[in-house]
């Protein structure tokens, strides 16, 4: 069974705290493409990523998929309308096969009171949230789509970045996935990939994506 210390407002805590918080989850797995939360749906349970990952998705008047966020093991959701009782925000989907620790508004409360470090972690997983959505609303504002596709290209090859300059994304990001993260279409992002790769500032090898000069391609934004 996968311990509970993998999640990360769980993880200060000692073998013991771990045991009070089991005793306040409940387990349970999804399948792939697996509905976790209904867009405005009236559930509050919050939802801990054992296994697997998530993808948390909104939709446009005419129904196209924008991705949010995707969350691997570690990760938290639903604590918003635990918090506030409020509707659901978004969708929450399974990608691949995902293990959750589900816990409803009432425990959450309980072991956030009871073990103090929980609620400092679940602050600042609230602030993260805050800063991405700035930034979101900052990229579409200011940015047309070609750029926004450069932007999430660089955002996701600076966490790689060796001393050289260079960076491997690895796997290659899935042009539809992509697509909904910066809210433009796949078609568009396969344009800006094949433009990348013609200038050779990004380049396909084997099933990663290699930046030679991470530099130049965050020029390319201004």
């Amino acid at each position: 069974m996968v311990k509970l210390d993998v999640v990360g407002i769980l993880s200060d805590l000692d073998d013991a705290a771990l045991a009070d918080v089991e005793k306040h989850v409940r387990r349970r797995v999804f399948q792939p493409g697996s509905e976790i939360i209904e867009s405005e749906g009236d559930s509050s349970d919050v939802f801990l990523i054992l296994s697997g990952a998530v993808r948390v998705v909104n939709y446009s008047l005419s129904g196209r998929e924008v991705t949010l966020e995707e969350i691997g093991v570690g990760g938290c959701v639903g604590h918003l309308a635990a918090i506030d009782g409020e509707p659901r925000s978004a969708c929450v989907l399974a990608v691949g096969v995902t293990e959750v620790a589900m816990m409803n508004p009432a425990s959450f409360e309980t072991v956030i009171k009871n073990h103090p470090t929980v609620a400092w972690r679940v602050i600042r997983e609230l602030a993260r949230i805050v800063r991405a959505s700035t930034r979101r609303i900052v990229d579409v504002s200011t940015l047309g789509a070609n750029e926004r596709v450069i932007a999430e290209i660089f955002r996701l090859a600076q966490p790689v970045a060796k001393d050289d300059g260079s960076a491997t994304i690895s796997p290659v990001p899935v042009h539809s996935d992509l697509a909904g993260k910066v809210s433009t279409s796949r078609e568009t992002v396969a344009r800006v990939f094949g433009s990348l790769a013609r200038q050779g500032i990004v380049l396909k090898q084997g099933d990663g994506l290699f930046i030679p000069d991470i530099a130049r391609l965050e020029a390319l934004l201004g």
